[in-house]
């Protein structure tokens, strides 16, 4: 949910998002559209969908970070189009219902981080700002990323960082942690930090070496394959005939889970090889899976951290 800023002739600080234009090209239906916006982050996909409906159109919003709902209420008192809740996207069903809608238009999933989270270093997602070790999206929710590693086995840990962070050196690094964790507590990012790249055998060029294990913990912390799942079934049940669904990725662990979920829905499960579907066989909901879209070179020299964004979007059958 990478953003970058620029600021609106009414002088009010927009935030744009990776892949703004591709995901609205994507969402885009007619001007009387109700349109799930799934990760409202700082406004920018909602504002962009907003000034393509007509006054008819709606655009309802989801997000787990209480900072991102104020500025979603302050978006909502401005625009009757709009509204917003505190929940995550695995409660899109339940949001729905709160909202009397039975079934929308578009569903968009801007995944991952957003900018202001990881700049806030009292947020705890970066290593780059030292702040606490905290990671959750919602902060008034869960357990934070000190209290999760203070607790978490030393084999627990390492299948995290090889599983979530791809880290080849896992193992080493959870050895690490809990050695070091034994005498004192982690409690910044900081801290944290150091003890990995201390650990690293060697470093990899251009990369932070606490990268992969940051990215680990803050998915373990918040659960965000597991909501991505769930978020993703629940928008499927949400999309009346000709819909579309929108997701942004911005690693390969949820670019696969979304990958695999848009092909199952647009290919149907699988058959014993030789066998012709039985009359009752269920027919596919998804009518095309289109393209994934990478970021264009453009866009990456304004926001580098564009350059792991991919856009996957698919149509409902008619």
């Amino acid at each position: 949910m990478s953003e970058f800023l620029v600021s609106n002739s009414d002088g009010r600080a927009a935030h744009i998002p990776v892949l703004y234009e591709e995901a609205l090209a994507a969402v885009a239906g007619s001007g009387d559209d109700v349109v799930i916006d799934c990760t409202f982050g700082r406004g920018g996909h909602s504002q962009g969908l907003l000034n393509g409906l007509g006054p008819n159109g709606r655009v309802f919003a989801l997000d787990r970070d209480p900072a991102a709902v104020s500025v979603g209420q302050a978006l909502a008192a401005r625009d009757a189009r709009f509204a917003i809740k505190h929940r995550p996207f695995s409660e899109l069903s339940e949001a729905l219902e709160e909202w009397q809608l039975d079934q929308v238009d578009a569903v968009l999933f801007d995944l991952g981080v957003s900018s202001p989270q990881v700049d806030e270093a009292e947020r705890g997602f970066s290593f780059m700002h030292d702040g606490p070790l905290d990671m959750r999206m919602d902060p008034t929710s869960g357990a934070s990323a000190a209290h999760w590693i203070a607790d978490i086995a030393e084999a627990d840990l390492s299948r995290t960082f090889k599983d979530l962070g791809e880290e080849r050196f896992a193992r080493r690094i959870a050895r690490a942690i809990v050695r070091r964790r034994a005498e004192t507590a982690f409690s910044t990012t900081g801290d944290l930090a150091a003890v990995i790249a201390a650990a690293m055998p060697r470093k990899e060029y251009g990369k932070h070496p606490a990268t992969r294990c940051f990215q680990a913990l803050r998915i373990a912390v918040n659960g965000e394959l597991d909501e991505l799942h769930a978020g993703l079934a629940q928008a499927m049940k949400a999309l009346m005939a000709g819909g579309r669904l929108v997701a942004i990725s911005f690693h390969s662990l949820e670019d696969r889970v979304v990958k695999n979920f848009l092909r199952d829905q647009h290919l149907g499960p699988e058959l014993p090889r030789g066998l012709p579907p039985p009359l009752d066989w269920p027919t596919p909901p998804l009518a095309k899976v289109y393209k994934a879209q990478r970021a264009k070179d453009a866009e990456i020299a304004r926001n580098p951290r564009a350059r792991s964004a991919m856009l996957r979007h698919a149509v409902m059958r008619p």
